[in-house]
């Protein structure tokens, strides 16, 4: 545990965030970096915000999978309602301080948005720790081979972990986190994707 710890320490160099450079030379180097899981690539984040625009948000973003406790996870359920995608894993020090506060939303806006983890590095033992430690009872799907990452390049650049997105009700990006999320701004990116005009 220890090691796995100063896997996320090691190349965070600020609290907020453990960032990736931004190397997109080939989408096929995105997805090596996952898949050998070594840290190489991230470096320190500043936990900012970027909205889009109803006008400039790319299609709705396309995820098939099944979490880790075995719910299909179907992104055409999404449509009609805001939907939170989280890209976390459990070493990660900013994910740690962000998962309390992502708890607490999930369970205010129950029924109304729903909340989604992408894990890029854990297996589902050290995952599920994670969720048990915190009380998290949404769920979570394992990406340790990259495969949701790569796909969400053709719609944002995901430069750090944690990374938050917030979907409009067409599952839409309507915006991004990049580091450890705060409370008020997450709530405040959601109360628009549910009341926006699109």
């Amino acid at each position: 545990m220890r090691d796995a710890a100063l896997s996320c320490v090691q190349p965070c160099l600020a609290p907020l965030s453990c960032h990736w450079r931004h190397v997109w030379e080939d989408e096929d180097s995105l997805a090596k970096q996952a898949r050998e899981g070594n840290n190489k690539n991230y470096i320190a984040g500043d936990g900012s915000v970027e909205e889009y625009g109803p006008g400039s948000r790319t299609a709705p973003v396309e995820i098939s999978a099944v979490a880790y406790d075995g719910t299909a996870i179907d992104s055409a359920t999404w449509v009609g309602q805001a939907t939170v995608l989280n890209f976390w894993y459990a070493a990660c020090t900013p994910c740690r301080i962000e998962a309390p506060l992502l708890v607490e939303l999930s369970s205010e806006y129950e029924g109304k948005v729903e909340f989604i983890g992408i894990n890029v590095r854990d297996e589902k033992e050290t995952a599920e720790a994670f969720e048990r430690t915190f009380g998290i009872t949404y769920p979570s799907v394992q990406d340790t081979q990259g495969a949701i990452q790569l796909a969400m390049t053709q719609y944002v650049p995901l430069q750090a972990v944690p990374t938050t997105l917030v979907l409009d009700r067409q599952g839409r990006v309507a915006a991004r986190i990049l580091g450890a999320a705060e409370k008020s701004t997450l709530k405040a990116l959601i109360d628009t994707a549910l009341t926006e005009a699109l």
